[in-house]
């Protein structure tokens, strides 16, 4: 068995750990060899493929650390639409197909989110070979496992930024603004902001009024404390449901600026001085934490596993504490959104956290 993997989309902590399982458990547990496929689908249309044989040997303890992914990633050029140079779009997802094939690879596994596993299902079904996914992304959106790699750390570390903007914000008295990322789902905001003894949370899944976030600033103040703690995911749109975006030259648009958006609103509103921290890609970078390196590590197994057993077009997840599979058609027919009625926006409503809603 020559089995290919590869890491699709944004970047994040534990993909070197879930590179590690899959090569553990391949090799050492089925003698089979594994090709290590540079920056995505990107290097199966290189001539010839972009891919390296990954041993035991590399991995000599410090690699499941580090952040980041060895293969290297890409989350632009869906080579079923890919951007040519003079602006035109290419279907090239036939160069993809002959790139698995010249590598001699009998299955492949992706690491990814719903995004890069909705194309890497169509190129497995129109090349007719096997996938196995494994979930990824910091946003902690797709659908089928309760927890995707890279998500637990991206929380620690905006709790952290939390516990360092606290005191700075009671030395000032002020209101911090922290912004996270979360492109579709408030994950990261939620769940930092209850860790992190946030005031107001603002998230996507629920609109929010200006009037209900003063209210919680002046009640804290009226609480006698000085300053209060604002964490807002990035995809939330103003009061009149618009999107905030962004675009750079070359760059397709994103969002980006809600922070300033939400910190100026409030200055408005209540008077406060307000400072705003965008943590950006700090969330996805640095060494993965212990859980991410645990699940990077089980769904590693659990997908060489699926290969072994020939059960294939299955996203491997985790659910009421067990590793589970998952149909992908199911995985990607709509993201895991925050649950409104479940138990983490309940404790933040009975914390008295300020969810943006009267």
């Amino acid at each position: 068995m020559r089995l290919g993997i590869l890491t699709s989309g944004g970047d994040c902590a534990g993909l070197n750990a879930a590179l590690r399982a899959v090569v553990h458990r391949a090799v050492d547990g089925y003698g089979w060899t594994v090709v290590g496929i540079e920056q995505g689908t990107r290097g199966l249309m290189d001539r010839p493929p972009s891919a390296r044989e990954m041993d035991l040997d590399i991995f000599d303890g410090t690699l499941m650390r580090q952040g980041g992914t060895i293969l290297g990633t890409t989350n632009k050029g869906d080579p079923f639409a890919f951007p040519m140079a003079d602006g035109t779009l290419r279907d090239r997802s036939d160069e993809v197909i002959e790139g698995f094939r010249m590598l001699d690879l009998d299955a492949l596994i992706g690491i990814g989110g719903d995004g890069s596993q909705t194309i890497l299902r169509k190129l497995a079904q129109k090349g007719g070979f096997g996938l196995v996914t494994i979930p990824k992304t910091i946003d902690n959106d797709v659908a089928e496992t309760e927890v995707a790699i890279g998500y637990d750390t991206a929380v620690q570390v905006a709790t952290e930024a939390l516990d360092r903007l606290q005191p700075t914000a009671a030395s000032h008295s002020r209101v911090m603004v922290l912004e996270v990322m979360g492109r579709d789902a408030g994950h990261i905001a939620l769940v930092s902001g209850i860790a992190g003894g946030a005031d107001v949370i603002l998230i996507p899944e629920i609109p929010w009024s200006i009037g209900c976030i003063a209210r919680r600033i002046e009640k804290v103040r009226a609480l006698g404390r000085n300053f209060a703690l604002v964490v807002v995911a990035e995809a939330i749109r103003t009061e009149a449901g618009e999107p905030i975006l962004q675009s750079a030259p070359g760059e397709a648009t994103r969002y980006g600026g809600v922070g300033h958006y939400i910190g100026g609103r409030i200055a408005e509103a209540t008077g406060a001085e307000v400072r705003v921290t965008v943590l950006g890609h700090i969330q996805r970078g640095g060494s993965p934490d212990a859980r991410d390196r645990l699940m990077a590590s089980a769904f590693g197994v659990h997908a060489v596993d699926l290969v072994a057993e020939g059960k294939f077009d299955r996203m491997v997840g985790w659910r009421a504490r067990e590793v589970i599979d998952a149909a992908i058609a199911d995985v990607i027919a709509a993201p895991r959104l925050v649950d409104l009625a479940g138990p983490v926006v309940r404790t933040a409503r009975g914390l008295g956290i300020c969810l943006g809603d009267d």
